[in-house]
């Protein structure tokens, strides 16, 4: 399981635990954010998951820090268990 996941602010639902539900509300408002992040990321087929996970994590963080609109986030898993 992924150690962290981008997502809006307004989005109510869990990435983790409710994907389905998460992307339909993403997609509903046009945000597109497996896309953008997929724009974003440098994932190679030769990458360990490990590797993967990190150049994710990158993509978010890129992502985060050109949002001009502080729409986005960055989210754990522990961040839906409070």
């Amino acid at each position: 399981m992924a150690n962290v996941a981008i997502t809006t602010v307004d989005n109510p639902y869990n990435p983790f635990n409710d994907f389905t539900s998460w992307l339909l509300f993403d997609s509903q408002k046009g945000y597109n954010s497996c896309s953008y992040l997929d724009r974003v990321c440098d994932i190679t087929d030769d990458m360990t998951d490990e590797e993967q996970d990190a150049e994710v994590e990158r993509g978010i963080d890129e992502i985060i820090d050109n949002d001009i609109f502080n729409l986005y986030k960055k989210v754990r898993p522990s961040d839906y268990t409070k």
